[in-house]
C-alpha cells in the first residue's frame, strides 16, 4: 500500500526545539509513523509532557534537556541516539528562531547570532549525525526554514537571512551528501506557535495574516509535522535538496505589518 511509503518503523529520529510547537508536533507525528526519538530542549518540562505522547504512540522517547545554542550539547544528540537506540536515521533541524529588530537595532553581533542558532546548530548536528547514518546505509535531514527567508518582511534582516541560508545549505549539503543521505527543508508560512503568538493574539493583525494567506488561515504544527514525516519517510525517496514550501498559499512581496517604520 502506498501508505506503508510514509512509515519509519525501527527508525530513530532526532528532534531539535521539540519541547513544544512544531518540533513536538513532528516528534509526536514521526513516533506515531514508527520511529523512536530523541527530543531535545531546554525545559525538561515540556520534553516530559511529550515524551509522554510519544509513548502514547507506542514508541520509546529519550529527552535531552540542554542549551541548543550550544553546538557540544547539540552534536552530543547524534550520540545520545547512538547510545540509547543504536542507530540515527533522521535529523530534524527545527530549532531556530530571532526576535524581529528594526535595523538601526540589527547589530553585527545580533546577526551572527541568528546565524548561529540558525545555520551553525543545524550543521553541527548534521556533522555529529551523518557518520551515524552511513553505518546504516542511508539517512534523511530535515531542516526547518521559513517563508521569511523568500519574501521581504520590515524588522527581518537578521532571521530573514539565516533562515535563507539554512534554505541554501540544505541544496548544497544535499549535493554533498547523496545519494545515501537526502537533506531536505521545509519553508514554514504563519504557525501558531507561541513564536506568534503578537499575531494570533491581536485580532487585527491575525486577520491581516490571513488576508495574506490563501486559505485564508493561521497554520497548525500538524501541518509541517506532515511535511516532516513525508521528508523523512520514503515516501519522499526520490527527492533531496528541496525547500518546500508550506505556508497556505503566501504570495506577497513583503510583511510590513509588524513593526513601525524608523
Amino acid at each position: 500500500m502506498i501508505t506503508d511509503r510514509f512509515r519509519v518503523d525501527g527508525q530513530v529520529a532526532v528532534i531539535t526545539g521539540s519541547g513544544r510547537g512544531i518540533g513536538a508536533a513532528s516528534a509526536v507525528a514521526l513516533a506515531e509513523c514508527g520511529a523512536d526519538v530523541v527530543l531535545a530542549s531546554r525545559t525538561s518540562t515540556d520534553l516530559d509532557e511529550v515524551a509522554h505522547l510519544v509513548e502514547v504512540a507506542g514508541q520509546r522517547a529519550v529527552s535531552v534537556a540542554c542549551d541548543l545554542a550550544d553546538l557540544s550539547a547539540i552534536a552530543d544528540l547524534a550520540f545520545v541516539a547512538q547510545r540509547e537506540f543504536g542507530r540515527l536515521d533522521i535529523v530534524v533541524n527545527n530549532v531556530g528562531g530571532a526576535v524581529p529588530l528594526p535595523f538601526l537595532l540589527t547589530t553585527p553581533e545580533y546577526l551572527q547570532e541568528a546565524f548561529h542558532f540558525n545555520v551553525a546548530t543545524a550543521h553541527a548536528l548534521n556533522l555529529a549525525a551523518v557518520p551515524w547514518m552511513l553505518e546504516h546505509g542511508s539517512g534523511a535531514i530535515v531542516n526547518i526554514s521559513s517563508v521569511m527567508g523568500r519574501v521581504a518582511g520590515r524588522g527581518y534582516a537578521a532571521y530573514g537571512s539565516a533562515k535563507a541560508a539554512l534554505a541554501h545549505y540544505t541544496r548544497l549539503s544535499s549535493k554533498d551528501l547523496a545519494p545515501k543521505i537526502r537533506v531536505n527543508a521545509i519553508a514554514a508560512g504563519s504557525i501558531a506557535t507561541s513564536a506568534l503568538e503578537v499575531v494570533t493574539g491581536t485580532p487585527e493583525l491575525k486577520a491581516m495574516m490571513e488576508a495574506m494567506t490563501l486559505l485564508g488561515r493561521i497554520g497548525d504544527v500538524e501541518d509541517i509535522a506532515a511535511g516532516v514525516v513525508y521528508l523523512a519517510s520514503p515516501a519522499s525517496g526520490y527527492i533531496t535538496g528541496k525547500v518546500f514550501e508550506i505556508d497556505g498559499g503566501i504570495d506577497i512581496p513583503n510583511l510590513d505589518f509588524q513593526l513601525p517604520d524608523l
